[in-house]
Formats: structure tokens, sequence, C-alpha cells
């Protein structure tokens, strides 16, 4: 199966012969091509990797020939819609915009597979994980790969109870990273110790064999304390503990990965508390990877206010050079994310990286004088809290004792931190010494196993397992005959290859739309004002996601989401052929050989100016940038002005703007500056162009004009417009 960029992909024929799929490659893949200088476009790049073969690229590329300079870390993207058919089709969404590492939150891997044994394959925000969906996603990505043109990274996680038996699973499907970290079992899920700790041994040797990327948990201590700055140095001791745990267990430096948050975010003065922290990280754990990841704690339903936390952030992580950077949706305190805003997420971390292409080499950290304080003090505070853990008697005294997760800035405690006990918590009890002949006949395992005589590896007890011999791997289907992908794609095969649509934000066809609406209201009256609005427009389940007062009784800015009742018939669709547009760089050519001069003007009773100057205007990128002169007559210029300047000046073109319809005074005058041109013996001569909000090409031809430009026209268009009927023209009249 190869996917086609101009064609959906087929999750049926995905699905085909799934149980025969293997998958071709194992392990982590780092971005190729760093560390290299390379020309993209007119720009010199110091901190990029290898580009993609088929992209999306942001749309300010527009003015730099659609270049997509793609950075040197790798770029993580979030899903977690609950419907694996729709993450696919979010897989594909995300690898076009530059996304190298796709992390798919899956519970049962995440937490304790205790409360899910019974529920739904389908969810929000995180569902039981099967060997199906690893494998269909796994798949598709394979396919995926080809298309952008290189390797892309499968992740999610290997914790709680379940941890080793995922672990194997995913080995087995050739997952590239998971998130494991047997503190995070003990701290914010209440796994017993013990079983967490001896869980993760198995777990990590797994994953070293399947030479994956493993990211830890610590960050999650600044998301849960009440004043996350204040943990710091517990952080680094977190982060200590896991890498010399791996470390013991035989995992490679190189595929352990620190996942860092900074703490705090504004209003606070973040970059004083969150860079110092990333500096200390750096100097303490230099020799592993950083996956910075962007602050959630303080994320609200503000989308805006999220990205600009996070385009911090990512400041944070040129400055520190993060290897990976993980991505979160600017819509995750609102609702689980949706398509586009994982997408956006994405946009945000290219747009930013490219941005400060090269900044480490202009803009020096100052270790002499605050940074190099107070990065001294956190890694001072850090040691110390170390050796008090270990004065207490270790980690699961200090655990017991209430150390982590306290608010208080280290050696400040204010007794607030989460203790749990040794014997208590979930599998507590659950761990048993291994006898002296016990034996496990299988190729990757930890600890001691006493193999039997007579066998080389104690996996040839069994003529080796499903690492070395896949074909052992038991495929086991959906079985539930009511909850399953095949149930769904039939429910909604409507929408699957058809000509009706709906509009989505998650699942194909849920026909969620985002409305916003300002109400001259105060918070509480316009809340409800907006609901019903909503419910007027003829949406249902409508919901507010977002509040923005803008004045305690001036008015509140109001999201709101609902469902469409309708669909759309595509076939009944009446789409305007799209003109191409020659490029920028021919455009001047041409100019600069053959010089252009316009006359230009808003005719009519007509005061708009806007949408012309943006047209003309070399500011908004007009038709000024590509070397054509004008003359701009201003608003309410009668016709006869316009032509008569025109033949005054001998231009090559007219363009005339209008923006008022009443009485159809737009085709009106159209149609007689095609006359007066006639009268005045220019027509044969002169390019007519019209411009406005209601004007379309169809309507202006029509009236007389050679063109015509409504909504969303620029420059480009126009000059682009200009020139190749200036050549027509030409043609004509040689001929």
């Amino acid at each position: 199966m190869k996917l086609d960029p101009n064609k959906k992909i087929d999750i049926k024929e995905l699905l085909q012969d799934l149980e025969n799929y293997r998958p071709r490659r194992r392990g982590w893949h780092w971005r190729e091509g760093r560390n290299e200088k390379r020309q993209i476009g007119d720009f010199e790049y110091h901190e990029t990797s290898e580009g993609l073969k088929n992209y999306v690229p942001l749309p300010g590329s527009r003015g730099f020939g659609y270049i997509d300079p793609q950075p040197d870390c790798v770029i993580t993207t979030e899903i977690a819609s609950g419907r694996f058919e729709d993450d696919i089709r979010r897989m594909r969404m995300a690898a076009w915009h530059g996304a190298d590492h796709i992390m798919v939150i899956r519970t049962a891997g995440q937490s304790h597979i205790d409360s899910l044994l019974e529920g739904t394959n389908q969810g929000i925000g995180g569902i039981m994980v099967t060997r199906k969906q690893v494998r269909a996603s796994r798949k598709a990505l394979d396919m995926i790969e080809d298309e952008v043109g290189r390797p892309i990274n499968f992740h999610s996680y290997v914790s709680g109870v379940a941890g080793p038996d995922i672990a194997v699973m995913f080995a087995e499907e050739g997952v590239n990273g998971a998130h494991q970290d047997p503190q995070y079992n003990v701290l914010y899920r209440n796994v017993n110790m013990i079983r967490s700790f001896v869980d993760a041994c198995e777990a990590k040797k797994v994953m070293a064999w399947a030479d994956m990327l493993q990211i830890d948990g610590a960050h999650n201590a600044n998301a849960t304390a009440m004043k996350a700055w204040k943990v710091r140095p517990e952080l680094m001791v977190q982060h200590a503990i896991n890498c010399a745990f791996s470390r013991k267990i035989g995992m490679k430096p190189e595929n352990i990965a620190l996942s860092t948050v900074p703490p705090t975010a504004p209003p606070a003065p973040c970059m004083r508390l969150d860079l110092p922290y990333a500096v200390a990280l750096r100097d303490f754990f230099s020799e592993y990877k950083m996956r910075a990841q962007q602050n959630t704690k303080y994320m609200e339903s503000d989308a805006r206010e999220a990205t600009v936390t996070h385009t911090l952030n990512l400041m944070i992580s040129r400055l520190t050079s993060a290897d990976i950077q993980s991505t979160i949706t600017p819509d995750e305190g609102r609702n689980v994310p949706w398509h586009y805003n994982n997408i956006a997420a994405i946009s945000t971390a290219k747009q930013a990286l490219d941005g400060m292409d090269g900044l480490r080499e202009m803009v020096k950290l100052d270790r002499e004088g605050v940074l190099g304080k107070d990065v001294r003090e956190l890694k001072e505070r850090a040691v110390l809290f170390m050796e008090e853990m270990i004065e207490v008697g270790g980690y699961f005294k200090a655990v017991e004792q209430g150390f982590f997760i306290d608010s208080g800035y280290y050696p400040e405690r204010n007794g607030d931190g989460i203790p749990r006990q040794i014997d208590g918590g979930i599998g507590a009890g659950m761990i048993f010494e291994r006898d002296k002949d016990y034996f496990a006949p299988v190729s990757v395992h930890y600890g001691y196993n006493a193999i039997p005589e007579g066998f080389e590896k104690a996996s040839d007890a069994i003529g080796g397992d499903t690492f070395e011999d896949p074909s052992k791997i038991v495929y086991i289907d959906e079985l539930d005959e009511f909850d399953n992908v095949n149930v769904r794609l039939e429910e909604l095969s409507k929408y699957y290859d058809t000509n009706y649509v709906k509009p989505e934000v998650e699942w194909r066809a849920d026909g969620v739309v985002a409305v916003t609406i300002f109400l001259p209201l105060d918070e509480r009256t316009a809340e409800f004002a907006a609901i019903k609005c909503g419910e007027k427009m003829g949406l249902e389940d409508v919901t507010v996601i977002h509040k923005n007062v803008m004045h305690p009784s001036e008015g509140t800015l109001v999201e709101i989401k609902g469902k469409v009742k309708f669909d759309i018939d595509i076939n009944e669709l009446v789409i305007p052929e799209k003109i191409p547009v020659l490029s920028e760089a021919e455009i001047r050519e041409d100019i600069e050989k053959n010089p252009m001069f316009v006359v230009a003007a808003t005719v009519g009773e007509d005061e708009h100016s806007v949408g012309l100057k943006e047209t003309l205007d070399i500011k908004h990128g007009g038709i000024e940038g590509f070397g054509i002169k004008y003359l701009y007559l201003g608003t309410s210029c009668p016709v006869e002005k316009l032509v008569d300047a025109a033949i005054e000046t001998n231009a090559d073109a007219i363009l005339a703007s209008t923006i008022i319809t009443h009485d159809d005074v737009h085709i009106k005058n159209m149609r007689k500056i095609h006359e007066l041109c006639i009268e005045k013996g220019i027509r044969d001569k002169v390019i007519l162009a019209c411009g406005g909000t209601q004007v379309t090409n169809e309507i202006a031809v029509e009236a007389g004009m050679d063109a015509g430009f409504g909504r969303g026209t620029h420059g480009i268009d126009v000059a682009s417009f200009l020139v190749k009927k200036r050549r027509e023209m030409k043609a004509n009249n040689e001929n």
C-alpha cells in the first residue's frame, strides 16, 4: 500500500492482512543532517536537519519561496482522540507539518490496568492499548515515512502494573520510544514502590533490547506541586534517580531522555526562573538527551495565552539545545485536542525554532552574572536534597516521609508532600523472591535466570521466543462485536470516500464547529447568551469553551462549540476554476524588462480604501513590490476621472475597487468603465480589472472587465494577472 498525496488514507485497506504485518525497523531515529550549515532558499541555516519530500510550509513562507526549514531537534505531537483510525489520519497531517515523534496516549500502558479491564475501546484522552491499535498505527507510519521522506518515531507509555507486558508488546510491534518511570507510578498513581521498581527492571530491559528511547516522567512533579517553581531541586533528584536506575539495568545513555518542563509561565517572571533550571539540568545531565515539554500547569482556555507561553518555552529550548521538542496543543486547557490544534502546536514549534536559528551564536549565557549564581544555587539544593534522602534510608523511606512534591523550596518543607507506604498501594504484596531454579525461557529478561543444561540461551528451550521468531506472536482482533473499528467504519461509511462531508475536529464527521462571539455583556450573562446564540444558529450540544472579559461591564468574548445537524454534498458545490499564479521571480523579471503603469481608485460614492491599498502598496505585499508603478486617485472617484487619468498617463491598466453593492451599483460602474474605454478608443489598449468583497471574476467579465477579484485576493494574484494579460494582448496584436 502506497499513499497518494492527493487521496485520503484508506483505513479499510490499511486494516487488511494486519495479522501478517511486521514492523520494518526497531529503535529510535534522530533527525539526519544536524550540525550542518545548509542553504535553503535565500538563507543559510545553522540548526536545521534534512528537509521533507512532501510538506505543508508555514503560511508566512509565501514571502520566501515556500521554503520549509526543518529544525534540528525531533518534534513531538501528542495525539489522544480515542479512536485509532482517526489518530492515523492526524498522524499523517502532523508528519506533513514536520512532526517525527508521534506520541499516542493509551491509558493501560500509562497508568494501571486494574480499572480498565472492562470498558470501551474508544474514549477521551486515553483508552486500553491493544496490539491491533499499535500495529495499525506503526503500519500507517511506515507508509507516511515513505510519503514525507523521513523516519517517524512512534511512542506510547510503559508504566503502571501493566508495564512489562506492554513493553514486550511494544518491542514486538516496532514502537520506537516510551515513557517509563517507576517514580511516576509511585508518586502519581499510587502503585506500590517495590512492585513499581521491580516491574521497571523488566520493562527497561526489554526497551533496551529494542533500542527504544526512554522518557521519564519527573516533570509531573511541577505539574502536581502547588508552587511548581519550588520543586526544581527535587526535579533534578528525580531525574538523577531515573538515569542511574536505567543505566544499572543496561540502557544506553543516548537512549535516556529527561522530560523537562519550564516550571512557570507569565505573568510570573518565567525566564528568570525557568532558564537557570534548564541550564542546571544540562550541567548535571550532559550525557543524556533533553526532551523539552511545554508548560501545561498554567494553561487555561485561552489558546493565544498558551501559544505565547509555549513560544517562551521554545526560546529556552533553543538556548539550551533541546534534543526533542514536545508540543502541547493550545486547546488542551479546554477540550481534548482537535485536529488543527495539533498542527497549530507543531507549527508554533517549527516557526519559533526556525526563527531562532543560530541564536546561541549571537547570544551567550552569562555564567558570571545572575544566571550563573542561580544555576549554582539550584544544583547545590539538589545535591543537599539527595544527601538527605540517603541519610533517612533512601528513596522509599524519603517517600514515606513526604519528601516529594512538597511546596517548600528545599531545604524548606511545608509538610504537604505526597507520602506513600512501602507496604501499601496498588500491587502491594505481589512481589516474590525467585527460587534458585527459577527459569524463564525468553531471550530478554532481567535478573537471575537458571538456564537448564543443554541450552546455550534460555529461549532455546522453546525454539526461540517472539523477539526471535515473530511468527509466534498471537494476533487477537477486537473481541467486542459492537465496539470496534469495523462497526465505526460502517456507521460512518457515508463519510468515507464519498461526496458527503461534515465538519469535524476530533473524529470523522463528528459535526463539531467552534464559533467566536463578542457580546456587550458581563461575563456570566455573556456565557449563557452565547449558548443561546449557538442554539439559535441551529447547533446542538452547545458548550462554552472559552471566555475572556474585555471589561466588567462593556463586553465579553466567548467561544462556543456545538454540533451541526447537516452534511454537505460536495457534488452540489459551485467551485470556480482556480487561476494559476506566476511566481514572484517571473513577475519581477517581466516587469523589469517591460515596465508597467496602472491607475487605481475606489469608484462611485464608495469611501472604502483598505482592500485596494493592500493590493497596491509594497507594505502589504501589493503590486508595487513587483516593480509595478501606479497612480492612486483615492475614494469616491468618478469613473470618468479614472478613465481620463489612464489616457493622460498612458496607463497599461485600470484597477477599480467597489464595495457598495446596493442597486447593483458595482456592476453598473464596471460596465460604465468598459463603455467609456470603448468610447474614448482605448479599450483594446488597456487592461481593466475590478475588486471588492462582492465581486467575482464571472460578474466582472460579464460587465466588460478583463478580470474580477474577490475576498482573499493578494497583490501577487493581481500582478500575475496583469503580466499574463499583457502578454496575451501583445501576442494577439502580433498575430
